[in-house]
């Protein structure tokens, strides 16, 4: 199978930027583009096959259900969501379920996601969990009164700096952060505080409250702007940013040439978070940009990567 570049699908929030599509020349024409999905099947933003005149991530995988590797195969739908996201202004304070209550209360899957900082302005900071154990009532009560920024954990945050947030972890972006997100394939969200914005209709944006503090970890949590460790290979360097049963990801900066191997237990998608290059796989080779991701099936084998750059990959490990 050959590997494939992707076509992602556009979000124009109101707290966007325009980077994605001026900086990186993400073909999109919205006014802001928030987040471009680079590697998504879910219904509320659809990826498609670069050149393929428009077959979705899905059909795809419909058709080629081989590409998946057999790691997938205990999943009931394929469990990742790869984004970038381009937060000119904060995001809402926001919190996501478990897998047992999402799918109770929302018919979908939680979410678990990983954030890889891909650059960020000076200062720029992060909201990660609360600074202190808070009851239910304050927590409530401080939504009411607006102080609810008091008690969360502020992180100012560096290029290349990760943040692994489980499902019940508070959390915001803040403004002036350009983010790759590796995240379950779920849109499952409960917005709790979002500063007293007006939506596109000119209304107070919905709140989750109750939702949120029935799923929320209101004491401190782990795993905040960690700096990943550097194992030097050949080539370059692998550093692991994160790993859970949902998805595996690496990071591999390219000197000049590097060779990796995608067998046949999971598919690897490689987003170009920095510089540019080529992938040069056993039946094709695809250039590639600063914020391209390209699919290469599992099975593939043996892949080389030239350049000068950092690449965010992302597989299913076995158990």
């Amino acid at each position: 199978m050959k590997i494939e570049k992707l076509s992602p699908a556009f979000k124009d929030y109101l707290w966007g930027g325009t980077k994605l599509r001026d900086v990186y020349h993400k073909p999109c024409d919205l006014e802001k583009v928030a987040e471009s999905w680079e590697l998504s099947t879910h219904p509320a933003g659809q990826c498609s096959i670069s050149g393929s005149g428009g077959v979705t991530l899905s059909e795809y995988f419909k058709a080629h259900p081989e590409v998946l590797g057999e790691n997938v195969q205990k999943f009931d739908n394929f469990p990742v969501l790869i984004k970038l996201i381009d937060a000119k202004e904060s995001l809402s304070i926001q919190v996501h379920p478990s897998d047992e209550y999402a799918l109770e209360h929302e018919h979908e899957y939680g979410k678990t996601e990983m954030w890889y900082i891909v650059d960020c302005d000076p200062g720029a900071s992060l909201y990660f969990g609360v600074n202190r154990a808070v009851t239910p009532e304050e927590f409530r009560k401080r939504i009411e009164d607006n102080t609810v920024e008091e008690v969360l954990n502020r992180v100012e945050v560096h290029p290349g700096d990760v943040s692994f947030i489980e499902a019940g972890t508070l959390h915001a972006i803040g403004a002036g952060i350009l983010i790759c997100e590796i995240q379950q394939n779920s849109n499952c969200t409960y917005r709790v505080y979002d500063y007293g914005r007006l939506g596109a209709d000119g209304k107070p944006r919905e709140l989750h409250i109750e939702k949120a503090l029935a799923v929320s970890r209101l004491t401190p949590s782990e795993g905040a702007a960690a700096v990943p460790e550097e194992k030097p290979i050949s080539g370059g360097s692998v550093a692991r940013l994160g790993k859970c049963k949902y998805f595996t990801t690496d990071r591999f900066t390219v000197d000049d040439e590097i060779e990796l191997t995608v067998d046949g237990g999971s598919f690897m998608s490689l987003t170009a978070v920095e510089g540019c290059g080529q992938v040069i796989g056993p039946e094709n080779t695809v250039d590639f940009a600063p914020g391209d991701t390209l699919f290469i099936p599992a099975g593939t084998g043996a892949v080389t990567v030239k350049g000068r750059c950092a690449l965010v990959a992302v597989g299913i490990e076995g158990e």
